[in-house]
């Protein structure tokens, strides 16, 4: 008899132990799922004003789907970007604008500059860019790649650009952001490069609201690694 209530204490006892691991065990998973909660929101970006600029490219007159315009599409895009985020925006301008207004002819002028792997010189001078940490970079995509233009902007501020967060954004009409993170990566390569957003430009024309909705998304999606 007495050998027995030993065994039943025994067992006893080894169930308790076991219990005690489990609970543990459950606790310890809870304290790791809570860790890696608090790390993900330290990787958060800080969206402050004074440290983040939207650089844009954009043009009006005629444009496919939208007709004539005077607010260009990218431009518009930016805009909003930098109301969400409370950014100051920079413009980059051509220095001599040969940019026709008709659709047609544009095209085959962004297709010649692609074709000659030109580097247009833009009017404006660059703000301070070492006062920024996060920069948000958009254009129209032509031909499926970056307007010639940026690249004389990458090229012309990649030291200045040197590890600074770029955020690509672009507008189109079926040709979506055309790998413009990858082609900004390759151009910028001592910067980290976020993942982009592309609107259509008929949204931007005639679904402001809309586009804001998308951009808000968007951003938020941004706000961890």
């Amino acid at each position: 008899m007495k050998k027995q209530i030993r065994k039943l204490c025994k067992f006893f006892v080894a169930l308790v132990v076991v219990f005690g691991i489990t609970a543990c065990s459950g606790s310890s998973g809870g304290a790791k799922e809570t860790d890696n909660k608090e790390n993900k929101e330290q990787t958060q970006i800080d969206w402050k004003s004074e440290d983040t600029l939207v650089i844009y490219f954009s043009r009006t007159g005629e444009q496919y789907k939208v007709g004539t315009i005077d607010h260009g599409n990218t431009a518009i895009v930016a805009e909003t970007i930098g109301e969400t985020v409370d950014a100051e925006l920079y413009e980059i301008l051509p220095a001599d604008d040969h940019y026709p207004m008709t659709y047609d002819e544009l095209t085959d002028v962004a297709k010649q500059e692609q074709e000659d792997n030109a580097r247009p010189a833009y009017e404006n001078t660059v703000p301070d860019l070492s006062k920024y940490n996060t920069i948000f970079i958009g254009a129209p995509v032509w031909w499926g790649d970056w307007p010639m233009i940026m690249y004389t902007f990458f090229e012309e501020n990649a030291k200045a650009l040197k590890d600074k967060t770029l955020i690509p954004f672009s507008t189109h009409e079926g040709s979506g952001l055309s790998g413009f993170d990858q082609k900004l990566r390759s151009a910028c390569p001592d910067s980290t490069v976020r993942d982009g957003l592309a609107i259509q430009g008929s949204d931007a024309q005639n679904d402001p609201d809309a586009v804001k909705q998308e951009v808000e998304a968007w951003i938020s999606s941004l706000g961890s690694e």
